[in-house]
């Protein structure tokens, strides 16, 4: 286990020990002293429980942020007892290393490019004021770093006692806030509600009984954001057993959720309740359970993570297939971003294809590109949080025409979440931009609207991949290749898993024989993008006709 105290902006390291002595509450530090005097023994009994191995194998070295400050508040004693099984569950897998710190100066920019995740281990107050410093959190998060909460983390960034709410976002990221609880050993029947779900193999998908102090949430938490993997089972549960209630502990739906993933742009969420006593880390299973949950918020153990509350039998399949469709909106109708977003949230699609040609809103004239403030970019990151959005596309109208250029855009595209650039680029340019891929973690797509997937262009894409990494993939166009005479399964044959996007622009037919094709090679992960008529009198009803389509179309293809 590392503990460091990194710079700070003109702070010198005896400022930064200061800070952090005056940040942290005697009682921790007290608590702190005579628990190293136990550490030995809790060691040995999470030594004995720890996992054989981890669930996946890492794509690289690992390291996770454990960030431990607690302000204004004594810190829960189950603090340091999972900072040691984190550390040894990582060293004993070789699944990452862990660094914890209780200084704000982690959070500098240049720090957290140097971590995978960041853990807020039971983070009580308001963890740091400085704006500069939460942005930083927030773009991380957001451009695909992993964020781990558990218990108190909940109230994190609130003015404490009384968690006044300091830091909204956080919130949102998380997915929940608030700490109402009944007694410290309630006993509850935890529902496994995705019996299937990576992180709950722990578990072999069943309901199981469990004592510890379990948070009941308020807002901001909700279906729509979170995909909830732990909740209490209402009806083999005991309500109003578990003592004196501390707050609100009824909610109005009866919908008290335990455990959950999101994701937060490119970013993966994962939070817990379950941490409040330090026993529950040396219980095999739970180490087993949180185990999976820093290797998918590191981002080496895939898991599905659409809000419950979109769950529908197509949305299932296509998680089964791989698959997903992105709205594209209509190109001469010219919708501003924040429209986009409106009208893809409307036809219920949970991917948007963005233009860096389009203005933010109709009050905000500037274009999504490189160049917005942080405000802007903050502004966006909310309104897609808003309507359970992310941005799978994102179209360069006008390629750069040098390296910086470029540079700039593959920064912006990660910044803002977004997982695959469309462009044109010479092939000239393709052995800096795959640099540039494999840097920013961003694919690129070769082919844009007009043309992409002719005949003529198939030839020069499958040329400009030869020799390229993953990351440089094709996009197709159905309506294109008819045109050109080109079968959509002969196109996809040639470029199997390197079709990365699929442009339904041709007729329903058409459609479905790609999807088969696709289905039959087995190409995932593969992203439909649907356009938008333009100028259709019923183009809002002749989009809800083909997203429809395309529901029943992957429901018959996963059920073979």
């Amino acid at each position: 286990m590392n503990f460091i105290i990194p710079p700070i902006r003109r702070r010198s390291f005896l400022r930064q020990a200061a800070l952090a002595a005056a940040l942290a509450p005697q009682a921790f530090l007290l608590r702190q002293a005579r628990a190293q005097s136990g550490a030995a023994d809790e060691d040995k009994k999470i030594e004995a429980a720890l996992p054989a191995r981890a669930p996946a194998a890492p794509k690289r070295s690992r390291r996770l942020l454990i960030f431990t400050l607690n302000v204004n508040y004594g810190g829960h004693p189950s603090i340091l007892t999972a900072n040691r099984a984190f550390t040894l569950m990582g060293k004993k897998t070789g699944a990452f290393e862990t660094v914890v710190s209780r200084d704000p100066a982690v959070f500098e920019r240049s720090s957290l490019a140097g971590f995978d995740a960041v853990f807020f281990n039971n983070t009580v107050g308001n963890c740091f004021e400085d704006a500069l410093l939460r942005e930083n959190l927030a773009e991380f998060v957001h451009a695909g770093g992993g964020l781990l909460g558990v218990h108190g983390t909940s109230v994190a960034f609130t003015r404490w006692p009384g968690a006044v709410e300091d830091w909204p976002e956080f919130g949102l990221m998380l997915g929940a806030r608030g700490a109402n609880h009944r007694d410290s050993r309630e006993q509850v029947v935890l529902k496994a509600e995705d019996p299937d779900h990576p992180l709950l193999r722990a578990f072999g998908g069943k309901d199981f009984d469990y004592r510890d102090e379990f948070f009941r949430f308020g807002d901001p938490y909700s279906r729509r954001r979170v995909r909830v993997l732990l909740s209490i089972d209402n009806a083999k549960t005991d309500a109003t057993q578990g003592g004196a209630a501390r707050g609100a502990v009824f909610r109005k739906d009866n919908d008290y959720a335990l455990a959950w993933v999101r994701q937060y742009g490119r970013g993966r969420v994962f939070y817990s309740t379950i941490a409040h006593n330090p026993d529950v880390f040396w219980d095999p299973r739970m180490l087993e359970f949180y185990l999976a949950a820093v290797q998918f918020a590191l981002g080496d153990l895939a898991a599905p993570t659409l809000p419950s509350a979109f769950l529908t039998p197509a949305a299932r399949a296509q998680e089964r297939l791989g698959w997903r469709l992105a709205l594209d909106p209509a190109p001469l109708a010219a919708p501003t971003l924040f429209e986009a977003i409106d009208q893809a949230s409307r036809e219920g699609v949970r991917h948007l294809c963005a233009s860096s040609r389009q203005p933010l809103g109709p009050t905000l004239p500037q274009r999504f590109e490189p160049g917005l403030s942080a405000e802007d970019r903050r502004q966006v990151r909310l309104k897609l949080e808003g309507a359970a959005l992310r941005l799978a596309v994102w179209q360069i109208e006008t390629p750069p025409s040098d390296e910086a250029g470029w540079q700039s855009q593959f920064e912006f595209a990660r910044r803002m979440g977004v997982e695959t650039i469309l462009a044109r680029p010479p092939r000239a340019a393709l052995g800096m931009l795959d640099e540039l891929c494999q840097r920013h973690e961003v694919n690129l797509a070769l082919g844009g609207a007009e043309g992409a997937g002719a005949a003529s262009s198939l030839e020069e894409t499958l040329a400009s991949l030869q020799g390229r990494s993953p990351r440089i993939v094709a996009c197709l166009d159905l309506g294109a290749l008819s045109a050109a005479g080109v079968k959509p399964a002969q196109a996809l044959a040639r470029l199997r898993d390197r079709a990365l996007l699929l442009r339904l622009a041709g007729d329903d037919s058409t459609c479905k024989e790609a999807l088969s094709e696709a289905h039959r090679i087995g190409i995932k992960p593969l992203t439909f993008i649907l356009p938008q008529p333009a100028g259709a009198a019923d183009s809002s009803a002749q989009t809800t006709r083909r997203i429809q389509h395309f529901d029943q179309t992957t429901l018959a293809l996963a059920a073979l």
